[in-house]
């Protein structure tokens, strides 16, 4: 049973399913892909990546959509660079943009400049105007070090805003309490995550098949257009098509939320029950 779909008003044995496109302002086939798999897709929601080279434009496309913010301190992509957007000397690799693996990232990054970093980032989608769903870190970098951790915490304490952490079963291999920390923060959080960077959804469809049980189960894609600009810089340029494809244009993926009774959510109930509910009711 999940105490998160019945106070979702779903019931306590319903089977959620978010399904976030992110990477919205890594490119413009990102960008295209992402706004398709919403408009015409499956993808009940996105998370941008502010400091993306495309990130502008994908805030301009906003018009009150499911939206969140994907804070980075990586650049994974050795021919996509960029970095922060405060100075933070700190979060650079060698080229001048972010490090290009969370371990470097991590080994070398000073709290004070990732905790400034990270709110800058929240604040300019803000200014962009977008009425900010959620809180993700890109690969997953802020969320498994207690020290990191703890800055997100709080921007989504203090912002009132759902946080995705891994789940339940990688958390025990963390070494401290997230998800028990959340709650006690009173910060909502899915069930679970499926993050598929790296695979591909596809590859995933049978874990994606046994998540669907009671709770929040949030779907993480990586949707993307196939055009020059994507094959010139991703080596995972085919599984970002293949995502918008399975996603959006094939009914295989449909049919086994259907065939599974899936209700589908974006993050937005999960930030009602964020705003309105103090942290002694989580």
């Amino acid at each position: 049973m999940s105490e998160l779909t019945w106070r979702l008003g779903l019931g306590e044995t319903a089977t959620a399913v978010i399904i976030t496109a992110d990477d919205f302002g890594l490119c413009h086939a990102a960008n295209v892909g992402v706004i398709e798999s919403m408009t015409t897709g499956l993808a009940t929601s996105a998370s941008l990546l502010v400091p993306g080279p495309w990130a502008k434009q994908a805030a301009a496309t906003y018009r009150g959509q499911d939206l969140g913010v994907l804070l980075a301190i990586t650049a994974e992509h050795e021919l996509l660079r960029f970095g922060p957007i405060t100075h933070a000397p700190s979060l650079l690799g060698g080229d001048g943009g972010f490090a290009g693996s969370v371990a470097d990232a991590l080994d070398h990054a000073d709290l004070d400049e990732v905790r400034k970093e990270c709110r800058a980032q929240l604040e300019r989608a803000i200014l962009y105007g977008i009425d900010v769903t959620h809180l993700a870190s890109a690969q997953s970098a802020l969320v498994t070090r207690p020290e990191f951790f703890d800055i997100v915490l709080e921007l989504a304490e203090e912002y009132r805003l759902p946080l995705r952490l891994l789940s339940g079963s990688s958390d025990l291999g963390l070494g401290f309490p997230a998800r028990q920390l959340a709650k006690q923060a009173g910060v909502i959080v899915p069930d679970r995550v499926i993050e598929t960077s790296g695979t591909g959804l596809r590859a995933r469809l049978d874990e994606v098949i046994a998540s669907l049980v009671d709770g929040v189960t949030e779907i993480v894609i990586h949707p993307a257009v196939e055009s020059a600009e994507l094959e010139a810089f991703a080596d995972d340029a085919k599984r970002r098509v293949d995502d918008l494809r399975l996603s959006t244009h094939e009914a295989a993926f449909k049919a086994v939320l259907r065939d599974h009774g899936a209700v589908a959510l974006g993050w937005k109930p999960l930030l009602g029950l964020a705003r309105r509910s103090p942290s002694s009711m989580i």
